[in-house]
Parts: structure tokens; sequence; C-alpha cells
């Protein structure tokens, strides 16, 4: 499903169930907020949009934790989730989403290379994050990063709320 669509679906699903929504990127750098902003309309669920691209904004904007960065990195399971969350309760949203990341195309590790993305979709306090192995360019990763999270969280809205 193409974003516009996609972004189509959840929009109706949020006002159908009187949700909210917020966003945290990191490795997305907005692209998840402007896909949902595109939508006309949008302004009816979706409450804010942080882009936390430091360490520094990731626990001053979202509570993500000095330990878990220090222990687990930005490019993690437990941040993607620290995002999310706090996006939620910051924003008082219903939903809060978040991406974190190694777009490249530089800033790879064997351990995490360019291309490592998890992703974070907080309902209502419960948190689901995966992990993606990404490939191409900078700016494929970002916008292949975005696709996936905006179809998995309409799959959610379908399958969990």
């Amino acid at each position: 499903m193409d974003n516009y669509s996609c972004v189509e679906s959840i929009v109706k699903k949020l006002e159908q169930k009187g949700l909210t929504i917020s966003a945290a990127e990191s490795c997305t750098g907005g692209m998840v907020s402007s896909a949902i902003v595109d939508y006309p309309g949008a302004s009816a669920v979706f409450m804010d949009g942080v882009v936390s691209y430091s360490n520094e904004a990731k626990m001053k904007f979202l509570g993500v934790k000095k330990e878990t960065l220090e222990k687990y990195g930005a490019v993690s399971h437990q941040t993607a989730e620290e995002m999310c969350r706090g996006v939620s309760l910051n924003s008082n949203t219903d939903i809060g989403i978040s991406t974190t990341g190694v777009a490249g195309p530089g800033g790879g590790t064997p351990e995490k290379p360019v291309g490592t993305v998890y992703i974070g979709i907080c309902v209502k306090g419960s948190v689901k994050t995966r992990l993606l192995q990404l490939s191409g360019t900078r700016t494929e990763i970002r916008q292949q990063t975005t696709n996936i999270l905006l179809n998995e969280l309409n799959d959610i809205l379908d399958k969990e709320i």
C-alpha cells in the first residue's frame, strides 16, 4: 500500500476509534510525521512529532534514560521503546510511534551496520518494537522505514484496537 493510502486508512481508523497519535523520529528525521500530515484532516488525530536526532534530545524531549543509551545505544529495541512511550506520554496521545537507526552511508558498525533500524509502536502503554535490516541509499532506508512503520501501524489498528 502506498503511503498516502496507508495514511488515509490510519487517519480514518484513528478518527473512528477516537484515538490520537504522536511521533518520535531519529533516523527518519520527520519523514513519518510529514507523511501523516500530507493527508488532509490529519490534524484531527496527529498531535505532534519530535525529531530527536541526538541522544541529548532523546533524553530531554522523550525521557529516554541515559542508562539505556549507554548500555544499549541509540539504535536498539530499548531506545525505540522508550522513544514511543515517551512521546505518547509527553504528548498525551493514545499512540506513540518511533524510529531510530543507522541510515548511512556512514555510522555503521559490525554489530549495527548501515540499514539497522528499530521501529516502535506504543498503543495505550503497550509497546511493540521491531528490528529492520534494510539496504539502499540513505534516502531509501529512511523511506523504507517510513513505509514499514506506517503499514505496521495500519495493521495494528485493524487487529488490536
